[in-house]
């Protein structure tokens, strides 16, 4: 268990009407739902989108839907296949919806290791839609990498937390994967995880992933890094990177074929990184005539920075069905990669 959050702040919480509660009665509601799934020892690991389809079009009848039909595969169902006190719980958490005598579930619950997820039930395709899938356990796995191969910077901080950020946390998973990696590699400061995102939606969703895993949070709605204020000991985010027709908040990044958050993301990071800290910045490429544009853009901003940095690609081809795109017609392929940015000097 990690130790509660330390009470010392660079600025009081008065001055930062940025940052909002973690325990609204909806999270309170939405916590009660996931900690009652989890009692049953529910699993379910997210596939990409046409994974799926794939699978729910091989399916001829849906008979007795089980928890992961319902909360996995995101399957109609009607209320005979739900203990009654389950079934209460999702009315007084507000995620289902009726259509005609069945029901489903406006919501998904995935796992990590031991902890399990809210997010939007399939399809993702609204403008709030709160995303996780196959990109989430590359970036829980870089994550956990690159923490437990760093142990030996195990903070020992005497005048505050540890000040942890997620930035455009979705779900949340970043930050809890990151507590859970620490706690596993002996980090004993207490810590201060704070999760940020534009969308309220997935603010909703991560105070309660937090809650139902134990874990304080603080929450913090807005644009990125102008969202909060201070300087962070470790900073994680995955940012959106495709070039999305749409403009969907949760999969569109921006200008530069999806790489302008990204690059904004880490610019303004390597600025709010406190001595000792470290940012791990997962996202994704698209890699034109065999280049690699995003590391040639942030490379200046790395020089420029008093910090030692690793990059590489975590996986050579991801969101393939992407390059069918007009936008991607240029493109070879898009590639998942990894930053670590580590500030110089002792932390305080």
């Amino acid at each position: 268990m990690l130790a509660a959050l330390g009470t010392q702040r660079e600025d009081p919480p008065a001055t930062r009407p940025d940052m909002r509660p973690a325990d609204t009665g909806q999270t309170a509601q939405l916590t009660r739902l996931l900690t009652a799934v989890a009692a049953t020892g529910y699993r379910f690991i997210t596939p990409t989108p046409l994974t799926h389809q794939r699978v729910l079009d091989r399916r001829v009848s849906i008979g007795d839907a089980s928890l992961r039909d319902i909360f996995g595969w995101s399957l109609p169902f009607k209320t005979a296949a739900v203990a009654s006190d389950l079934l209460a719980l999702m009315h007084d958490a507000g995620v289902l919806k009726a259509s005609g005598e069945w029901l489903r579930s406006t919501v998904r619950i995935s796992s990590i290791d031991d902890d399990i997820f809210l997010h939007t039930a399939y399809p993702t395709t609204h403008e709030d839609a709160v995303f996780f899938g196959p990109d989430t356990y590359r970036f829980a796995r870089f994550i956990q990498h690159a923490l437990r191969t760093g142990g030996e910077r195990a903070p020992s901080k005497s005048c505050g937390p540890f000040r942890v950020l997620d930035v455009g946390c979705g779900s949340g998973a970043g930050a809890v994967v990151a507590a859970r990696a620490m706690a596993s590699s002996g980090w004993n400061a207490s810590l201060e995880l704070t999760m940020n995102d534009i969308n309220p939606l997935a603010l909703e969703y991560a105070s309660a992933n937090a809650s139902q895993g134990r874990l304080p949070v603080r929450l913090a709605e807005g644009d990125a890094l102008s969202a909060v204020a201070g300087r962070f000991d470790l900073i994680i985010s995955n940012p959106p990177y495709l070039d999305d027709a749409a403009q969907r908040a949760y999969r569109h990044g921006g200008e530069r074929l999806g790489r302008a958050l990204s690059v904004r993301i880490a610019q303004e990071a390597l600025g709010r990184l406190a001595p000792g800290g470290q940012l791990l910045l997962y996202t994704g490429v698209a890699i034109a005539d065999g280049v690699d544009a995003f590391r040639a853009e942030i490379q200046p901003l790395l020089d420029e920075a008093d910090c030692s940095w690793s990059y590489s690609e975590i996986d050579p081809d991801v969101f393939g069905e992407e390059l069918e795109q007009p936008v991607y017609a240029q493109v070879d392929r898009i590639a998942a990669v990894g930053l670590i940015a580590t500030r110089r000097g002792a932390a305080a």
